[in-house]
């Protein structure tokens, strides 16, 4: 069956965030934000403490950092050196599987293994170091309830983890316990923090002017530094979890796409925006350009960013990977349209992000003016993916007029182990005044 090149522009226009709908976007996520905050439970919104301000950018001393987000785990001795400055003294990094000798993921592996093999890493970290008192910042990116900074209890853990007995458990007493089961009661685990305010914490040490930090890979979540104006609460961080933002209209392949996911209803953001997921738009709206609708040819974020490195009239390269993934040669005619198919759903995700960047900003400036600042952005899509930055100032300037100068967004690539290391300083800082 040909090309459906008559029903080409109504998929385009299912893709497409005009002017007016970006700004009711960013009006909307503030709105969202303002009632998460004052509990309000029409909030998508979860607005989660951190416990933590910003650094100042003279932290200073010797700092290790757990990473704990997915199957690699890394474990850095930090140097901190103030003035944005700090070194790496040593880094370990293994996986928690490796098929055919161990598996901490999977259910047969309980919590004491998993966090003796943690505790193993730290030793290695250290160099079998049993007696030098050494802080620990962990970053644990696994939904946790927590009433401290320190105490950071699993609710359920996600990502095909399935550990016994952690669910329910304090992560940072699992650890300590392995670590004084190594011998390492030297080692005090402080501090646990999520990985977007990791982001947020690494980039503001550097940078400072940073009060946004954001995760934009396969999924999406964005922090911020809440400045309770007014309020007799000080300035902290709050996790929003705005991946799970609901106030969106949705077209007919995001819907499609949610009744098909794991979670329904859940992650309306994030279905719309992340990595994860645009590869499975671009299947579902190119296979009804073929005359295959419903079915699922297994594009990925990796092929769409390949389709779009192509720039060449005649998008030869694009046709090339559309070939290999559905088995059908592109027209000379058809190919830069399904490149342009591609570029709509990545523009549309940054359109939707960045038009909750404008709502956060317009939280941080109350009824003040936005000031000059940085916005933290870490993940594999802002990196890697073409024509994201030039789509988040375009959107910025529809959104902010002239104060869109005052603003851009920096790569803050391996934000989680230096924000662990930041959280324990900050952490022990605070302790000690």
């Amino acid at each position: 069956m040909a090309f459906d090149r008559r029903n080409f522009a109504d998929i385009i226009a299912q893709f497409t965030v005009d002017a007016e709908h970006l700004r009711e976007v960013a009006a909307d996520f503030r709105h969202d934000m303002r009632l998460g905050l004052a509990g309000s439970p029409d909030s998508s919104l979860r607005m989660l403490p951190s416990y933590l301000g910003l650094p100042t950018g003279e932290e200073r001393g010797d700092y290790l950092a757990l990473d704990f987000g997915g199957t690699n785990v890394r474990v850095l001795l930090y140097r901190l050196e103030g003035s944005g400055r700090y070194e790496v003294l040593s880094h370990v990094a293994k996986p928690l599987k490796v098929s055919g000798d161990y598996d901490y993921v999977g259910g047969e592996a309980t919590a004491e293994q998993l966090f003796d093999f943690l505790a193993g890493l730290v030793d290695e970290a250290v160099g079998g170091d049993q007696k030098t008192p050494y802080l620990l910042g962990h970053t644990f990116s696994f939904p946790s309830a927590q009433t401290n900074i320190n105490d950071a209890r699993l609710i359920i853990w996600t990502k095909e983890f399935a550990v016994q007995g952690v669910e329910g458990a304090v992560v940072n007493d699992l650890l300590k316990e392995a670590l004084v089961r190594r011998g390492l009661a030297n080692v005090t685990p402080n501090a646990v923090i999520n990985d977007t305010v990791a982001v947020l914490l690494s980039a503001a040490y550097i940078n400072g002017d940073t009060q946004i930090g954001a995760i934009y890979a396969t999924g999406h979540n964005t922090c911020y530094l809440e400045p309770y104006a007014g309020g007799a609460q000080q300035p902290m961080i709050l996790n929003m979890e705005s991946g799970g933002f609901q106030k969106l209209t949705p077209n007919r392949f995001d819907i499609a796409l949610d009744a098909a996911s794991e979670k329904p209803g859940e992650q309306r953001l994030e279905k719309m925006v992340g990595g994860r997921y645009m590869g499975t738009l671009f299947d579902m709206a190119l296979a009804e350009l073929l005359g295959e609708q419903g079915r699922l040819y297994g594009f990925t974020s990796v092929d769409i960013s390949r389709i779009l490195e192509d720039q060449s009239e005649c998008a030869d390269c694009a046709s090339g990977v559309v070939e290999m993934m559905t088995g059908r040669r592109l027209s000379e005619e058809d190919a830069p349209r399904v490149r342009e198919l591609a570029h709509a759903i990545v523009v549309r995700s940054v359109r939707l992000m960045t038009a909750t960047f404008a709502g956060t900003m317009w939280q941080v400036a109350g009824a003040g003016k936005i000031r000059r600042q940085h916005i933290a952005v870490d993940g594999s899509v802002y990196e890697k993916m073409p024509h994201v930055t030039e789509n988040i100032m375009r959107a910025f300037s529809e959104l902010l007029g002239e104060d869109a100068a005052l603003v851009d967004t920096l790569l803050a690539g391996g934000g989680s182990g230096l924000g662990a290391a930041l959280a324990a300083a900050m952490t022990a800082h605070e302790a000690q005044g």
